[in-house]
């Protein structure tokens, strides 16, 4: 399809972006062209916007960025067969080269030569975007746009949540932005006994609570390590999700997981970090996890059954819906942390 489209462009290195009327991306044979319907902004897309350190080693402005999403199929590559115009799909945003140990071994989602929509590669906040066919997810006709577009971050809180066990566990999620509130809903949609939130933010405690947190801790004006002994008992949480990448917090929750539990770290701390793993980690008998994206497509698999299902309802995530027009707007509320998930529409 040859043409010109709207797209947000990540126009510098330094803050910010600009929509700009860009060329509609060409295909290939293995790829396809997706009208994008809905997109959501993601933490990753901040960095890239508020242009952090993670993002100034990272990202090769100029380029379109974005990387949720859900839309049409208007075009498909000679070779591709396993979806057709008019398919209804969202993306596994990691691009795999299938052919390193890790993809041979089915664990796709560490490749060591991933390249992800948006970040290494032209993104979706866009009229139009361009993906490998292997990378699509065909969503049910019946789900809505926006939260479709969400699927790939609430992954990133199923893979968190579900890479140990849970039934009957307590579980602490640190960090309430949007994967961390959904992480709260994943946990007792899969049997958590307790879910305690841990933020610094009113309003996404709030949505945490809303999401099925039994407890919330506003760690700025309660000790939460206090809290999280007080809630179990003296003995500390089975399972800690670390998805703020502050480390104060990942001390915190190092600190406040039970001899022999489990902290799965999603988060993306933009500098090292200085932990205790004598007495944390070694002397506990801690199982330390890095959870990165989502398992192909076993993640997929769960997110799809688990909002089919209605055991997860994802809606009070979603705060947001503006025009790809007002990405000021979404960006700046993002920022301060007065949203939950924010949609735009091209």
């Amino acid at each position: 399809m040859n043409g010109k489209m709207k797209a947000l462009v990540k126009h510098r290195r330094g803050f910010g972006a600009e929509l700009r009327i860009v060329d509609i991306p060409a295909i290939n044979e293995t790829e396809v062209l997706i009208k994008v319907k809905a997109t959501s902004i993601c933490g990753t897309d901040v960095h890239i916007y508020s242009w952090d350190a993670w993002s100034q080693g990272r990202v090769n402005p100029p380029y379109v960025f974005g990387h949720e999403f859900s839309g049409e199929v208007v075009e498909i590559g000679d070779k591709v067969t396993s979806v057709k115009i008019g398919d209804y799909v969202s993306a596994e945003t990691h691009i795999v080269c299938g052919t390193c140990p890790q993809c041979l071994t089915g664990q796709g989602h560490i490749c060591k030569n991933t390249k992800i929509i948006g970040v290494d590669t032209q993104g979706c906040f866009a009229e139009y975007v361009a993906l490998p066919a292997g990378n699509l997810w065909k969503n049910p006709a019946e789900m809505p746009l926006d939260v479709a577009s969400i699927q790939e971050p609430m992954g990133n809180a199923v893979h968190t949540v579900l890479a140990g066990e849970v039934t009957g566990k307590t579980v602490a999620v640190i960090g309430c932005g949007p994967i961390g509130i959904m992480a709260a809903g994943v946990a007792k949609a899969a049997g958590a006994a307790k879910v305690i939130a841990f933020d610094l933010n009113d309003y996404r405690l709030k949505l945490a609570r809303d999401m099925g947190a039994d407890y919330t801790v506003n760690s700025g004006q309660e000790d939460p390590l206090e809290q999280a002994y007080n809630l179990t008992d003296g003995n500390g949480v089975d399972v800690v999700c670390e998805m703020s990448g502050h480390p104060a917090a990942i001390n915190q929750g190092l600190k406040m997981a039970t001899n022999g539990g489990r902290v799965s770290i999603l988060s993306l701390p933009v500098k090292p970090v200085e932990i205790n793993i004598t007495d944390d980690i070694v002397f506990k008998g801690l199982t330390v996890q890095g959870i990165t994206g989502r398992k192909m497509f076993q993640t997929w698999q769960q997110v799809s059954g688990l909002l089919a299902s209605g055991q997860v309802d994802v809606t009070p995530v979603i705060t947001h819906h503006l025009p790809l027009e007002e990405f000021e707007k979404g960006f700046e509320l993002m920022i301060k942390g007065e949203c939950g998930k924010v949609v735009l529409t091209p």
